[in-house]
């Protein structure tokens, strides 16, 4: 997505007004920098130029946390694999047996194998919780051999897990602390109401706000914040027929965000957004019926951001109350392919 900068000039000051290419691409041919100056000047002149939304400075702060956030969980993340790969290079197949490789289990392992310990019984021992009753098949896992070399860079990798670790924590302190200090008292408080909705947690509404900010003013309706995440079917027709109805690239932080919280809320039960995931993925690839989850959740983030009103569950058979009539034919229909004759009849 590029942006172009154009400047209004006012009596004292000189005012910058943040513009989408897009929106102002001209036709193609005899394209210069100064017919380009004088098309967008004539655009201003005119009031057709809308300016890109650009969150307040307070938002822009969290913004920084939440992106340098990210960046650390990916980095945590291909540590961790590149660490369950050494291991595995050695023989040593720790990732099989305990759910978390990097649990504390796992990393006490990994580090008394770094230093060289070698006694797999003793190994198994640093077992925790639930990992005891493994002990057989842990001990298994644990029989490989890394060399001097593996040892060490092994080392170094846990070394730097536990850096990135600490960095994670100092982070999210120093996020907490920016929402609880921020000068507007809405933004303390948007993080619980969104939390209230389903497959939505602390980090991923953390995500939300740092991105849109919580004043929806500058979207009108759903369709323009749905638009600008880029969490609708895009709009490219040529002679009655839909030529690409793809996404539209947009801000990757909160898709990502959004995408999250669709695919931890279609695990929940007896919500509205699991029904709706159930409804579309009869119909619809699971990625797409995830993507409509997640223009969902964003849509009901925007209502109670403008509204400041609390989440309210319609049920995980909000649909079936919509219309019982069909709800019942298609139950019907699925007992008589069955090979059962269904009598139908009303409950006193």
């Amino acid at each position: 997505m590029y942006w172009k900068p154009v400047f209004n000039v006012l009596e004292d000051a000189v005012e910058v007004m943040l513009v989408n290419a897009r929106h102002v691409k001209a036709v193609k041919g005899r394209k210069t920098d100064e017919r380009d100056c004088e098309r967008l000047a004539d655009l201003l002149r005119h009031g057709l130029l809308k300016p890109s939304f650009i969150p307040p400075p307070s938002i822009r702060a969290l913004r920084e946390l939440t992106r340098y956030r990210e960046s650390l969980v990916r980095e945590q993340t291909a540590l961790s694999n590149r660490i369950e790969k050494l291991a595995e290079s050695g023989n040593v197949k720790i990732g099989q047996v305990p759910s978390r490789t990097m649990g504390m289990s796992g990393r006490e392992m990994l580090t008394k194998i770094s230093r060289g310990e070698t006694n797999t019984e003793a190994l198994a021992d640093l077992a925790r919780g639930r990992l005891k009753e493994k002990r057989a098949s842990l001990q298994r896992a644990l029989e490989g051999r890394l060399t001097e070399t593996q040892r060490w860079v092994l080392g170094e990798l846990l070394k730097r897990y536990d850096e990135v670790e600490a960095a994670l924590e100092r982070v999210q302190q120093r996020l907490d602390e920016q929402i609880r200090r921020d000068p507007d008292p809405f933004v303390a408080k948007a993080p619980q109401l969104l939390e209230a909705i389903p497959g939505i947690g602390t980090s991923v509404a953390q995500t939300i706000i740092s991105e849109m900010g919580v004043n929806m003013a500058a979207f009108p309706t759903t369709r323009h914040v749905t638009s600008w995440a880029g969490m609708c079917s895009g709009n490219d027709e040529s002679a009655g027929k839909r030529r690409n109805p793809r996404t539209n690239p947009a801000d990757r932080y909160l898709r990502a965000a959004l995408c999250e919280a669709a695919w931890a809320a279609s695990h929940t039960k007896n919500t509205y957004p699991v029904a709706q995931y159930k409804r579309l993925v009869r119909r619809m690839p699971k990625k797409k019926a995830l993507m409509a989850v997640g223009h969902t959740l964003l849509v009901i983030v925007y209502k109670i951001l403008s509204t400041g009103q609390t989440y309210r569950e319609l049920g995980g058979a909000y649909f079936e109350r919509q219309n019982p009539q069909a709800t019942q034919r298609r139950l019907i229909r699925r007992l008589e392919a069955l090979g059962l004759k269904v009598t139908v009849q009303n409950a006193a």
